[in-house]
């Protein structure tokens, strides 16, 4: 099944799988000859942290790999939709505090609350998916039930 990211979500995992393959893997490679010419690597600390990192290495590669496989890159740029679908960023007002909030959904991989990106799998996006200019949507959390008004949907370049 396709996974939705953005073009610069995409870009990014592919700039990470090229790093890790031309530069991280041969490092890691030179540092694991380096290690066994210290001899004894019953009692090598330095060998079995090059060949842990070997293996992180090598499956980070195999699941970006995936990722890509499985990607399908979706324009937001210009977009025009009534109901928040992926990529729209979308202006709420929380109830209890009337407080405005703004959230973009992009992929599981792509999220950052720093700069207010959420999954589409999280729950609020979830919540959001579907929704239009006016309805009022209700997202459980570990704390409370919060519920957001949604008031505006747009489509930026991600």
């Amino acid at each position: 099944m396709p996974t939705p990211i953005t073009k610069k979500g995409y870009e990014a995992l592919k700039a990470e799988l090229d790093r890790l393959r031309k530069v991280e893997r041969p490092q890691n490679i030179e540092a694991i000859a380096e290690a066994r010419a210290h001899g004894d690597l019953s009692e090598n600390a330095e060998y079995d942290a090059a060949k842990e990192r070997q293996g992180f290495i090598e499956s980070r590669i195999v699941e970006l790999q995936s990722k890509l496989a499985d990607a399908r890159i979706i324009e937001t740029a210009g977009r025009i939709s009534e109901t928040i679908v992926f990529g729209a960023t979308v202006l709420v007002i929380e109830q209890e505090s009337q407080t405005k909030r703004q959230y973009t959904l992009v992929g599981q991989d792509e999220a950052d609350m720093k700069v207010n990106r959420i999954s589409i799998q999280s729950p609020v996006g979830k919540a959001l998916i579907g929704k239009r200019v006016g309805d009022f949507v209700e997202v459980k959390t570990p704390v409370k039930m919060v519920e957001y008004e949604v008031v505006e949907i747009r489509f930026e370049e991600l």
